[in-house]
């Protein structure tokens, strides 16, 4: 369980530009963005199509650099590391959750979960015990020696998430966990999310689903690359936080 009075869950964005070239425009994708997660829960990202979502999402990720402005995620400057520090970042400071699930298929899935131990040098009994402890937790225990394309996509999400335990994380960042599922294992994936949650972590989810965005307790709104709206959801309806978003 994570330490709830540990600063290193804060996620902190001061003045945070991003620009991109397209033929001979600029595009300003986030534009002098500011955004502090001060304590650790499930929180939502929410905006239009060009909003900013997926690149505010890759800054957190250490995927992509800043042009202007700071980020602080999990304790560390992103803004001023190297790239060998990034690297070690993604791989035990934080939890990557993709839509597409990001599964080798080849591998089993005890032995996706147990990869990123393996890059980094885990004895094999060490990795091999907590990747089993991770599926097991998620209801997998059955299925670990399963390869991906032989389970449901419900399934398939519930391995990367084990894999983005696999360090203990104080953060995880989720883009459009749900995005591939039906409703009713969406909503298992976003319980699971909650739980997490509430051992003291840090989850920021994208999403573009209303109903999605009501399992946070805050949700911001990005629009035009900035945060328009921030908004706690707690017992809000889907159809009432499209309204107040609005």
């Amino acid at each position: 369980m994570a330490d709830t009075d540990n600063p290193v869950s804060l996620i902190e964005l001061d003045a945070v530009s991003k620009h991109y070239r397209l033929g001979d425009q600029t595009v300003r994708a986030l534009d002098r963005l500011s955004l502090t997660v001060a304590k650790p829960g499930f929180y939502g990202i929410m905006g239009p199509s060009g909003s900013g979502k997926s690149t505010l999402l890759h800054l957190l990720a250490a995927l992509d650099q800043p042009d202007e402005g700071t980020i602080r995620v999990a304790g560390e400057h992103l803004h001023t590391m190297q790239e060998s520090a990034l690297t070690a970042f993604r791989r035990k400071k934080i939890g990557i959750i993709f839509q597409q699930f990001n599964l080798i298929p080849t591998l089993s899935a005890l032995d996706n979960v147990a990869l990123p131990a393996l890059l980094d040098g885990m004895p094999a009994a060490e990795r091999t015990e907590r990747a089993t402890a991770l599926l097991e937790r998620m209801g997998l225990g059955d299925r670990m020696h399963h390869r991906p394309d032989a389970m449901s996509g419900g399934e398939q999400q519930r391995v990367a998430i084990a894999r983005a335990l696999l360090f203990e994380p104080q953060v995880l960042l989720a883009d459009e966990p749900t995005g591939n599922l039906d409703s009713a294992t969406g909503e298992r994936i976003l319980q699971l999310l909650g739980d997490i949650a509430r051992e003291g972590r840090t989850v920021l989810m994208v999403t573009h689903e209303p109903t999605a965005a009501t399992a946070c307790g805050h949700v911001f709104l990005l629009r035009d690359g900035r945060i328009e709206t921030e908004l706690d959801t707690d017992g809000l309806a889907a159809s009432e936080l499209v309204a107040r978003l609005q």
